[in-house]
């Protein structure tokens, strides 16, 4: 498959290309510079400005364009910044889509894998979380619902999937900032730190990804590790893999007085996301423990 990937230079993306070229296939990269090769070229979100063109020899399209939600504090303008990326790159996408549906003897891309993301569940502590489950009503939840209503505008012909991604562990992700605190033996609980945090390895991510390019489901799909870790277990992994303490805790007042909103929806939220629908499409994790995960992570750098 030609396999057209929107936000292909991040931290999924990257992997992803990676994972697509061992598999067979060829990553295509949207660009907002000027292209260096014929696997390359120029879109620009802001202004909505796609060729359909561009997709007259794609299979498939994984778009994973967005303001990075780990740039903190989410000041009022950031905020609005991580919604419109996120709804400008997904608009862009389904109107060439459109577009390309409309151009005689052109069949457009088949599949559209949008990114998306847990926080569509916002804090929601004592519950199971499926694809099915409401979303809530906090600023990442809103975020998530506008970025998924963009993706439903694609074509009847394009199967639509929207990845719900967790916590990615990873060297450069998430956990980059607590790598440095955690070596010097700073690393402890945040807040109670027995919130569910939904994880995934960037390996599986990307897995899944590739996985779900040749699955048929559509809609919704939690791209989350299948066991269930909390805060502790996660950061607590990291600590002993490093042989150090994990005593240092941060209280939740002073992560919210910090951060505020990004302190309450990413750190703090409880969230126990279920990866029942991705297994039972026949999808293998080959880190299944948030564990396995962080020493995979570390055996990385």
């Amino acid at each position: 498959m030609r396999v057209l990937i929107a936000g292909a230079s991040g931290l999924i993306g990257t992997e992803l290309s990676r994972q697509l070229g061992a598999a067979g296939h060829t990553a295509v990269r949207l660009v907002r510079r000027e292209p260096l090769g014929r696997n390359e070229f120029r879109w620009d979100p802001a202004a909505l400005v796609l060729d359909p063109a561009v997709l007259d020899d794609i299979d498939a399209i994984v778009n994973l364009s967005g303001a990075s939600l780990a740039r903190l504090p989410w000041t009022l303008s950031y905020r609005k910044e991580i919604l419109r990326s996120r709804v400008q790159a997904t608009r862009t996408l389904t109107d060439a889509l459109r577009h390309s549906a409309e151009r005689p003897g052109v069949t457009p891309p088949g599949i559209l894998l949008n990114g998306s993301a847990v926080g569509i569940y916002g804090d929601r502590p004592g519950e199971e979380l499926t694809e099915g489950s409401a979303p809530a009503h906090d600023f990442l939840a809103e975020v998530v619902t506008a970025w998924e209503r963009e993706a439903a505008l694609a074509p009847d012909g394009t199967r639509v999937v929207n990845l719900r991604t967790g916590l990615v562990i990873a060297a450069s992700g998430a956990l980059k900032p607590v790598l440095p605190l955690t070596k010097l033996g700073l690393a402890g609980p945040l807040g109670a730190g027995t919130q569910h945090w939904p994880w995934i390895s960037l390996h599986d991510e990307a897995a899944a990804i590739v996985h779900l390019l040749g699955s048929t489901l559509t809609g919704p799909v939690n791209l989350v590790g299948p066991t269930p870790a909390t805060a502790n277990d996660v950061m607590g992994a990291l600590a002993t893999a490093l042989n150090r303490p994990f005593r240092l805790a941060v209280p939740e007042r002073v992560l919210t007085l910090l951060l505020q909103d990004a302190a309450r929806e990413l750190l703090l939220a409880d969230q126990r996301v279920s990866s029942a629908r991705l297994v039972a499409d026949g999808f293998t994790f080959t880190h299944r423990t948030s564990t396995e995960a962080v020493g995979w992570m570390l055996a990385q750098r």
